[in-house]
């Protein structure tokens, strides 16, 4: 086991520099980079306009009226002075000194501008995650219980229906129907808290913050809704059909003491696989379920930095993802061998 488990975190290493590489030399050759914006605003001035509409890409650079110095101390400042190779090389040595760089849109260091972020996409993963669990679970078991019942096909109508629809599609729908302006106006049409939050007693922020919670959180529960479910209701299904559940049965025990001592506990062996993906769930969040709701968390600021062309954001968002979705993997696998001692990683 221990040995696996240093093979596992060695791995880290070459995984971690192919989606590094990878995502930097598609951030790198794209068009619409931050120097080529930078030039539009020289053509257009503050007005945003497409790069596909400005006729400028990085060929044509040379076709702006602007002197050669200027140009090139731009290309310096970007980075874009030296090969693309050279520049991952320079970019990876900075990571390794835990320095992910400065934003080109807010002028701060990377991690200033993304550590900033991270209350809200956990506190909204948080949420997420615990009530996933506590809904999902019971739900898969009085399933798996009722098998075949009204009850069963009732509900699984409207688990694979919450399946199909997209969280952010979700949360745009809620906002039509529960929005502000919309024909119940019970919910706001987003943020995190309201304006004069600060000013309000401890019930009214409490209430406050519920109210900006329901929404987005809902959304967040959409897509994992029905994979947890099913799985529980699986599980359990699978659990009460073995031989050793009929031999607790012959042995007087009831029901009750059946089902939750036995076949639920060794039910709940896969689902603790899925606790190792926590520590990326609350903080990647959702970058189109932050969009809809304007939830200024590290899904937005993603989008944005896209959007913007904030390469050093992008790629630091990238950098922490990457590594507690890989810390996850491994975490993951550790709980299953600690949960299923017939487990034995080699």
């Amino acid at each position: 086991m221990t040995g696996y488990i240093i093979r596992r975190f060695l791995l880290i290493i070459p995984t971690f520099l192919g989606i590094t590489i990878i995502t930097f030399f598609i951030l790198q050759i794209v068009p619409g980079g931050p120097l080529e914006n930078e030039l539009i605003k020289l053509r257009f001035g503050n007005q945003y306009i497409p790069v596909e509409q400005s006729n400028i890409s990085s060929p044509k650079i040379h076709n702006i009226n602007i002197p050669e110095s200027a140009l090139n101390e731009m290309k310096s400042f970007y980075g874009f002075d030296k090969p693309i190779i050279e520049r991952y090389w320079i970019w990876l040595q900075n990571i390794l000194k835990f320095d992910l760089g400065k934003s080109y849109i807010y002028q701060e260091k990377v991690w200033d501008v993304i550590s900033s972020r991270f209350k809200i996409s956990i506190y909204f993963g948080l949420i997420g995650f615990t009530l996933t669990y506590l809904i999902c679970i019971p739900l898969g078991i009085i399933k798996a219980l009722k098998s075949g019942s009204k009850f069963d096909f009732a509900s699984s109508v409207f688990v694979f229906l919450g399946y199909s629809i997209p969280g952010w599609a979700f949360g745009a729908l809620l906002l039509i129907l529960f929005g502000g302006g919309s024909f119940w106006d019970i919910f706001p049409l987003g943020g995190f808290r309201s304006e004069n939050f600060d000013s309000l007693n401890f019930l009214g922020k409490i209430s406050d913050q519920l109210y900006h919670t329901i929404l987005p959180v809902t959304s967040y529960l959409i897509g994992s809704f029905a994979t947890l479910t099913i799985l529980t209701k699986n599980a359990v299904i699978e659990n009460l059909s073995q031989d050793y559940i009929k031999t607790a049965y012959s042995k007087g025990l009831s029901s009750k003491r059946v089902i939750i001592n036995h076949a639920f506990r060794n039910s709940l062996i896969p689902l603790a696989t899925g606790i190792g993906h926590f520590l990326s769930l609350i903080l990647a969040g959702s970058f189109l379920i932050e969009k809809v709701f304007n939830l200024q968390g590290i899904g937005l600021l993603g989008y944005n930095s896209i959007i913007n062309r904030d390469y050093p954001v992008s790629l630091g968002i990238l950098v922490i993802s990457s590594l507690l979705l890989l810390l996850g993997n491994i975490l993951s696998d550790i709980l299953y061998a600690i949960a299923d001692p017939r487990v034995r990683f080699k």
